[in-house]
C-alpha cells in the first residue's frame, strides 16, 4: 500500500489534523515524537506573533495502540490556541487582496463573497499537520539508519560558508542557533539582517538545504515520469507555501558546466563503487545512487509585509493599499522541519515500495540484504546480448 496523507483544517478554525494512511505496523510511536518536531517548526529568528500564542501539541487518535503503530490509518489532532478569539464573534470583511498571496486567485476560483476563505486555508499554518505527519516519517527512517536534516544555506544576500563543515554535521550545527544556520559568522549576520528588516517593516526570504543521509540505492524508478524521485521531492518541496524554486545537488551550476565536470565519477575502493563528488545530489536516473540526497529550495519573501502594497478593493472597485495581516518577517529558519517532513515522507513512501511488508519486523531483515554498489552484488556477465528477436 502506498503511503499517503491529507491535512484539514484553517488557520484560526478549532483545530488541524490529518490522516497518515500506509504505516507499517510494529513501529514505536509516542506523541513527543512527533511534539519535538512541532516545537522546532515554532522556533526561529523573524517568527510572528502567532508563534508566541500556540503551543502546539499533537494528539494521536487512532493508530497507534500500547505505543505502537497498528498499520491501520493513524490520525492526529493539533488544536489552535488562538481558535477563541475567533470563535462566535463577526469578523471585519477582507476584500483587498495581497500581491503574493492566494486571496484573489481562491475568490477567482471558488466565488467567495469573502477574502478570509483563501488566507485560512492557504496559510502556513498548515503545515503543522505535515510536520506531525513528518515526524512519524523521520522517525520511521531512522529505524533503517535513514537520517533526514536540514539547515539555512542563505537569508536574503547572506550566504552561508559550508564549504569546510562535513555534511552530516550540519543539521546538528544548525540547530545551534536561532536562524538554523550551521555557518556561526553568516548566522549571525542573518540575525542581524532579519532584525533589520523587522525595524524596516519589511520581509525577507531565503535559501534551505535538505539532506537525507543513509539511503540505500534504488528508491525510485525511471520507468515512469511519476515514479522518479527528482519528480516527486520536487513537487513535495514545491508544494510548501512559499517555495519557489527546487535543485538537487548543484543543479544550477552544473547547467553552466560542461558535462565532463557537471557529474560524479565512478572509482572502485576495493570492491566497493565509490563517488569521490556528489554533484548530482545523490540521484541518478530519478533513481537514488546510495550517496546523500541534497535538495536545495528557494523561498521567496513572505508577501505579508507592514509596508502597504498597492491592491484593489473587490468590494468598492478602488485602488487602495494593502491591510496588515499578522506574518512572520522571515519564514525560512521556521521552514526547516517543514522541508525536512515533506522529504522524509516521500522517502518513507519509497523506500516502503523497494521492500514491501506490512511491518517493521518484515522489513528490517530486507533492508539488511538489499543490493549494494559493490561488484559482488551485481551480476555483469559482459558478452553481446540478443534483446529484441
Amino acid at each position: 500500500m502506498p503511503l499517503r496523507f491529507l491535512t484539514a483544517g484553517e488557520s484560526h478554525g478549532p483545530a488541524l489534523t490529518a490522516i497518515l494512511d500506509g504505516m507499517p505496523a510494529g513501529l514505536p510511536l509516542t506523541p513527543e515524537i512527533i511534539n519535538t518536531e512541532l516545537s522546532r517548526r515554532q522556533q526561529g529568528a523573524g517568527s510572528g506573533g502567532r508563534m508566541k500564542i500556540e503551543k502546539d501539541a499533537a494528539q494521536i487518535l487512532s493508530g497507534v495502540m500500547a505505543g505502537k503503530t497498528t498499520g491501520a490509518p493513524i490520525a492526529l489532532q493539533v488544536i489552535n490556541a488562538d481558535h477563541v478569539k475567533w470563535k462566535d464573534k463577526p469578523i471585519p470583511a477582507f476584500t483587498i487582496p495581497r500581491p503574493g498571496h492566494a486571496d484573489l486567485t481562491g475568490a477567482v476560483k471558488y466565488g467567495y463573497d469573502d477574502l478570509r476563505p483563501s488566507l485560512e486555508r492557504a496559510s502556513a499554518r498548515e503545515t503543522t499537520s505535515r510536520v506531525a505527519v513528518g515526524a512519524i516519517c523521520k522517525h520511521f527512517l531512522a529505524q533503517f539508519g535513514i537520517r533526514v536534516g536540514g539547515y539555512v544555506r542563505s537569508i536574503g544576500e547572506i550566504d552561508a560558508d559550508l564549504a569546510e563543515i562535513p555534511l552530516a554535521e550540519r543539521p546538528a550545527l544548525a540547530e545551534t542557533n536561532d536562524v538554523r544556520c550551521p555557518d556561526p559568522v553568516a548566522a549571525a549576520k542573518m540575525q542581524e539582517r532579519i532584525k533589520q528588516i523587522m525595524q524596516e517593516r519589511d520581509t525577507l526570504g531565503g535559501i534551505l538545504e535538505i539532506t537525507a543521509t543513509g539511503l540505500p540505492v534504488g528508491l525510485g524508478s525511471f520507468a515512469q515520469w511519476d515514479t522518479r524521485l527528482e519528480a516527486r521531492l520536487g513537487a513535495a518541496i514545491l508544494s510548501v507555501q512559499a517555495m519557489k524554486g527546487v535543485e538537487f545537488g548543484d543543479a544550477f551550476e552544473n547547467a553552466r558546466l560542461p558535462g565532463t565536470r557537471a557529474h560524479d565519477a565512478i572509482h572502485l575502493d576495493g570492491k566497493r563503487l565509490t563517488r569521490p563528488t556528489d554533484r548530482s545530489g545523490g540521484l541518478e536516473g530519478g533513481v537514488t545512487n546510495g550517496e546523500a540526497l541534497i535538495i536545495r529550495a528557494a523561498m521567496k519573501p513572505i508577501a505579508t509585509t507592514l509596508v502597504p502594497q498597492r491592491s484593489v478593493d473587490l468590494a468598492t472597485g478602488l485602488e487602495v493599499d494593502t491591510k496588515y495581516e499578522r506574518s512572520d518577517f522571515c519564514p525560512v529558519p521556521r521552514a526547516v522541519p517543514i522541508l525536512e517532513a515533506m522529504t522524509a515522507f516521500i522517502l518513507a513512501d519509497a523506500l516502503l515500495a523497494k521492500l514491501g511488508g506490512d511491518s517493521l519486523a518484515e522489513m528490517l531483515p530486507r533492508f539488511a540484504t538489499l543490493c549494494q554498489p559493490r561488484l559482488s552484488d551485481l551480476h555483469i556477465i559482459g558478452g553481446e546480448h540478443i534483446f529484441w528477436d
